[in-house]
């Protein structure tokens, strides 16, 4: 055998030799002790952030709902880029924008459709909503379509309707939204926000006590 041969044969032995040793410390060695450690220190948002209720998983807090009914805080519009014919209590597919400009007469034909439901909506008989009170998260989509969180004022805005259909106090409902209203992340990122799943769980956990 010549050395040409030898030598091809050790290259091959110390590149397969490389690549074992790298599967198995890329390949299984890391993933395990990353998924160890996400497990141990973070163990609800690696698992996706599930929200449980009645013993059963009802949702992600990072993912929004639709479809709540009259008698329940509404999320946000999702106006995603496809339609779901397996899963309805999600009407998206493709999540994302519509990627509309502000000056498409599509885009503002839906707002103020949009509106003007939110107003008729959430107006009661001792309280009417004004269309200058109807924050912009409650007219239009997130960038992808998904966002669990609205506003405190789309909140506030939705408290009376709230109150209404489920015979609570305007305050009662108030002070749920309260209770629920997050800061600013470490003070200072993004803005204040209600989850409107944790919202909803805790209408209901309320309604149930009545």
């Amino acid at each position: 055998m010549n050395n040409s041969v030898v030598n091809t044969a050790r290259l091959l032995g110390a590149g397969l030799r490389a690549l074992l040793v790298l599967t198995l410390l890329t390949g299984v060695l890391y993933p395990l002790a990353v998924t160890g450690v996400a497990q141990a220190l973070f163990h609800d948002k690696a698992n996706g952030s599930q929200v449980r209720a009645d013993s059963r998983i009802v949702g992600s807090s990072l993912i929004g709902q639709q479809d709540y009914g009259p008698g329940y805080f509404q999320p946000r519009p999702a106006n995603g880029l496809g339609t779901n014919s397996v899963n309805t209590r999600y009407k998206l597919v493709l999540s994302g924008a519509t990627n509309l400009s502000a000056d498409n007469p599509k885009l503002i034909r839906s707002v103020e459709e949009a509106k003007a439901k939110v107003v008729k909506d959430n107006s009661t008989a001792r309280y009417k909503v004004r269309p200058s009170q109807v924050p912009a998260d409650a007219v239009t989509s997130s960038g992808s379509g998904l966002d669990p969180d609205i506003s405190p004022q789309y909140a506030d805005l939705q408290v009376h309707r709230v109150a209404e259909r489920n015979g609570l106090s305007v305050a009662r409902v108030q002070r749920l939204v309260d209770d629920h209203t997050e800061d600013r992340t470490l003070g200072f990122i993004g803005e204040p926000r209600v989850n409107v799943l944790e919202l909803n769980l805790a209408l209901r956990a309320l309604l149930a006590k009545t």
